[in-house]
């Protein structure tokens, strides 16, 4: 007989495949097969992607059952296929990705019901994983201007003041997440940080305050740019958030602003004379009771911080997941999106990407010090 925590597994892994299939329902064979953006994976390889990975940590590790497909999984790899080949590899399309879609799905409800969840880690990672793809091939869905790129309209906040801040004290602070339950790699181990009062702005940057940004001369004033960040911008012909038009963005003024680079929010701040927040002074004012943040959640925001792990890190259960990445190359978001479902998000939970990217769902949130 089936535990409780395996049947919650089931019903997981249920609840992820049908939001998995939903996005893909509205497109044709040619959309999910091409490339739609340099940046991003065809939708078919993501589809694969997903399959490869529920089997290999599932079936194959959990299970100690044989790959279904060992042939696939190296063109499933991320690291042995980078974004920028995957177009041209023979990756599985249409209905033969949908068979083996459903056919590793098989193989892990076999192996729940055969020897359990486990204590569930592996279970949750991968379920989680496929809610995170989920993001992912809807960045891919806006670039290609398809349905399920962007919020529903209705969906913007009330026109409402968008200003104001939140003045934090100076304390320690505990970071991270708690040793129970589940949690990446790089979340881990919880430590306290001492973290110098600061202010961190009630809401964040709205579509309206950007405009202004932009109609101000925002892209075009040297001094607000670091060196980096103006070489990106005069290469690429940067003008406006992505998805702006001429006309200033697609959605509502009130809404936070979106699919803005590191490079364009730490500008941004410079022009305002305040600056981004630390992803400890972040994590400090979303757990902050006295006064909350409004709209977390709305949009990813981006923080000073580069990535690295905390003191005491240790990889878990794959290097790949995190440390490869850590160095100052990539700068920490934080928070979630509207397209973050709702079992990924968490205050702990750290996101990240190179500071010239503007696919992802990201916004702004102002810092500044204690004056």
């Amino acid at each position: 007989m089936a535990t409780t925590a395996a049947t919650a597994f089931e019903e997981a892994l249920q609840e992820a495949r049908e939001r998995t299939l939903a996005l893909v329902a509205p497109l044709s064979a040619a959309e999910m097969a091409c490339v739609q953006h340099p940046l991003m994976s065809p939708l078919d390889w993501d589809l694969g992607h997903i399959a490869a990975y529920e089997d290999l940590w599932l079936v194959h590790r959990h299970g100690g059952e044989e790959l279904l497909r060992g042939d696939l999984a190296d063109l499933y790899d991320a690291f042995e296929t980078p974004r920028a080949a995957r177009g041209e590899i023979p990756f599985l399309r249409g209905q033969d990705v949908l068979d083996y879609i459903a056919a590793v799905r098989e193989r892990s409800l076999q192996v729940l019901d055969r020897v359990g969840p486990g204590d569930g880690t592996l279970f949750e990672m991968v379920i989680r994983h496929e809610a995170q793809h989920n993001e992912t091939m809807r960045q891919t869905l806006f670039l290609g201007g398809m349905p399920g790129g962007a919020p529903d309209a209705d969906a913007a906040p009330p026109a409402e003041a968008r200003e104001g801040w939140i003045e934090i004290p100076a304390g320690r602070s505990p970071m991270g997440a708690p040793a129970a339950g589940f949690a990446f790699d790089n979340e881990r181990p919880r430590h306290d940080v001492d973290v110098p009062a600061f202010c961190i702005a009630r809401h964040p940057v709205t579509n309206a305050t950007w405009m202004r940004f932009v109609e101000g001369g925002g892209y075009e004033r040297r001094e607000w740019w670091s060196s980096e960040g103006w070489s990106w911008k005069e290469e690429y012909d940067i003008t406006h958030p992505e998805g702006w038009t001429a006309d200033g963005p697609p959605d509502a003024p009130q809404r936070p602003v979106m699919h803005v680079s590191w490079f364009e929010a730490d500008a941004f701040a410079r022009s305002h004379g305040v600056r981004l927040p630390t992803e400890a002074e972040w994590e400090k004012a979303a757990t902050w009771t006295q006064d909350r943040l409004q709209d977390a959640g709305v949009v990813w925001e981006w923080t000073s911080s580069s990535f690295s792990g905390y003191p005491g890190f240790v990889a878990h259960p794959y290097r790949e997941y995190s440390e490869v990445f850590f160095g100052d190359r990539y700068r920490v978001l934080r928070g979630a999106s509207w397209a973050t479902c709702a079992r990924v998000r968490s205050h702990t939970f750290r996101n990240w990407d190179l500071p010239l990217r503007r696919q992802i769902f990201a916004g702004v949130r102002l810092a500044k010090d204690v004056t």
